[in-house]
C-alpha cells in the first residue's frame, strides 16, 4: 500500500492517491491533501462541498452522483470543477477523504 507524506505526515492511499482509511479524516487532512490537487486554500465553498460529501458518505456509504451534488449545495457543476480542478469525484471526494467513486477514471 502506497504512502503519501504531506506536511510531517504519512498518509496510506490507494494507487490513485485516495485515503485507505477515510474514518481518519480530519480537517488537517482536507488540507493537506489540498496541495496534491493544487487547491492553495480552502475556502467557505470549499468546505460546504467537502462537508456535503462526507456527511453523504457517512450516511449511504457511497458518494453521491454529480447532479444531485450540485442540486444539494445550490453550486452549479462549472464552479464545482474551479473549486476543484480536477473535479468533483477525483478532487473533491479525495479531499473528503472517501474512497475513490465507482466510475471515477
Amino acid at each position: 500500500m502506497p504512502t503519501l507524506e504531506l506536511n510531517g505526515r504519512s498518509y496510506n492511499v490507494d494507487e490513485d492517491g485516495f485515503l485507505e482509511d477515510p474514518s481518519i479524516w480530519n480537517e488537517e487532512v482536507a488540507k493537506d491533501f489540498a496541495t496534491t490537487e493544487g487547491v492553495s486554500d480552502l475556502t467557505e465553498e470549499h468546505w460546504k462541498l467537502i462537508n456535503y460529501l462526507r456527511n453523504y458518505y457517512l450516511q449511504f456509504g457511497i458518494a453521491p452522483m454529480v447532479r444531485k451534488l450540485c442540486k444539494e449545495t445550490g453550486l452549479p457543476l462549472n464552479r464545482v470543477y474551479e473549486l476543484f480542478p480536477s473535479g468533483p469525484a477525483k478532487g473533491a471526494c479525495k479531499l473528503a477523504g472517501l474512497p475513490k467513486p465507482t466510475g471515477c477514471v
